[in-house]
């Protein structure tokens, strides 16, 4: 390592350490490592060595360590799927929920492209009312008409989706059912396949043998902080993708059995402080069929963009932080057990168990209203099971933004499977090259490996860099999109 200028006069800390970073031995790798990441915005940097040997020889045939990297640590990206966290790993994450979603309703990635013959409709499912909100009616041509309060509200107004009247408005039915929403889709999909029973006049063992039933659901905040659920739902034979479903197996069978689901999927919360609460869907229940591949209102390229667009969301439409609020050294609790075994007022939280105190979250009333309720039922007896003080910036919903049934497509970790082969398979190039060999196909490896995570994030300088691949990687895109629009309009 040269050694580096007096920067004492540097003021900015980020180019004094960018500047400490060019002087190592090996700057190259320094920003190999951040342009590797892709505009990860909070890498995991780890430490520790993998070394591969080859078990009949004992020779050792790849071996790392990160005591080699310029820094001392290696970093990898992130992988959160949330968009507001990091927008370069969520963007991957939307792309192979598209692939997912596209290849249950045209085929690809294992699935055989007769799937697009199955009868299968896009489902939006939503939350009921828990009173009045600020909105932007329209009248059945589509013209916008004034809101309750005799206002035509913008689409940037923040007054969209709060209560007409807070004091009135149903909070507490507001975040149990975030909290109850996974519960009932389950409750949705049971009663699915005994109402296709029902009209079928069959069994639920003879439908079961003849016909599944499968699916890709995605969850979505609306403006008012109560989720909603957009689905693939699609017939398919016993075998699942691969097989057809019986001809009695129609769109008008799978539409009627959505509505009929949703008017008897009904779950029923009991409590000694607020009485007894029914959970079930709103009078909105959209189902409409998808087309196959063509010019129809809802093709598959439609469904599968739309679906991964949300999957990267959180609840950033809701106005609500992005975080947990639970202080991490008590756990939410507000105490601690000393080492006479008995309860300490936690020194970091002052005994509320908030990270931050929910009086200074910077957000809106009715959001901070949501978070207090779902912390305040959450140290109730009765719904400690549902953890809700810890899912209160979710503002009560604890289940997975996007699922599948288990025949309905290929999974995320197989495509994950396939980049990793795709990687392993350039780094064998790499080797040859190189002029290194590579080991047979008859060899059996073995790897052995120890990491440490050592901490989150870039250096200063580090982050000037990701900056600018953040830039070169806009810059490429934008670029890709004006050459296709211009080749489409040449066309």
């Amino acid at each position: 390592m040269t050694r580096p200028p007096d920067l004492r006069h540097v003021i900015s800390p980020s180019v004094r350490d960018l500047i400490e970073l060019a002087h190592l031995d090996n700057f190259d790798r320094v920003t190999e490592q951040v342009r590797n990441l892709r505009g990860c915005t909070r890498p995991i940097n780890l430490v520790g060595w993998t070394t591969t040997t080859d078990r009949t020889t004992q020779s050792v045939l790849r071996s790392y360590s990160t005591d080699s990297e310029p820094t001392g640590r290696l970093l990898t990206a992130c992988g959160n799927r949330r968009s507001s966290r990091c927008p370069a790993c969520s963007r991957l994450y939307a792309a192979d929920t598209y692939h997912l979603i596209k290849a249950g309703l045209s085929g690809g990635k294992t699935v055989p492209d007769t799937v697009r013959t199955h009868p299968r409709v896009f489902v939006t499912l939503t939350a009921p009312s828990f009173g009045p909100v600020h909105n932007q009616p329209t009248t059945q041509a589509g013209n916008p008409r004034r809101c309750r309060c005799g206002t035509h509200h913008t689409d940037d107004d923040p007054t969209i989706g709060t209560p007409l009247n807070p004091t009135t408005y149903d909070y507490t039915g507001a975040v149990l059912w975030n909290a109850h929403a996974g519960a009932l889709w389950a409750r949705f999909t049971t009663y699915l396949r005994r109402t296709l029973a029902a009209e079928l006049g069959m069994t639920q063992k003879a439908l079961r043998a003849a016909l599944r039933v499968s699916f890709a659901k995605v969850a979505e905040y609306q403006e008012r902080g109560l989720v909603h659920f957009h689905a693939v739902v699609r017939f398919d034979g016993p075998e699942g993708h691969t097989s057809p479903p019986p001809a009695w197996a129609t769109p008008d069978a799978l539409i009627s059995a959505v509505h009929d689901a949703a008017k008897r999927s009904v779950l029923t919360v009991e409590s000694d402080a607020i009485g007894e609460r029914t959970i079930e869907w709103g009078e909105r229940v959209d189902v409409r069929e998808i087309t196959a591949l063509g010019d129809g209102e809802l093709t598959d390229h439609k469904v599968a963009a739309y679906i991964a667009k949300y999957s990267t969301k959180s609840a950033d439409k809701s106005g609500t932080v992005d975080r947990t609020l639970i202080c991490h050294p008590c756990a939410g609790r507000g105490y601690q057990r000393g080492p006479d075994g008995y309860r300490d007022l936690c020194a970091d939280c002052d005994g509320t168990g908030q990270a931050e105190p929910l009086r200074d979250l910077r957000v809106q009333q009715h959001v901070r209203q949501m978070i207090r309720t779902a912390w305040d039922l959450g140290h109730l007896p009765e719904f400690a099971h549902l953890k809700l003080w810890k899912w209160a910036h979710m503002l009560g919903f604890r289940g997975h933004f996007s699922t599948k049934s288990r025949t309905y497509s290929t999974t995320l970790g197989a495509l994950r499977d396939v980049r990793r082969t795709w990687r392993t398979a350039q780094a064998e190039q790499a080797r040859t090259r190189a002029g290194l060999p590579n080991p047979d196909e008859n060899t059996t490896l073995v790897t052995d490996s120890s990491w440490a995570y050592l901490a989150t994030g870039y250096r200063p300088g580090e982050e000037l860099l990701a900056a600018q691949a953040r830039h070169d990687t806009a810059q490429s895109h934008e670029q890709a999109q004006r050459a296709k629009t211009e080749g489409e309009i040449w066309q």
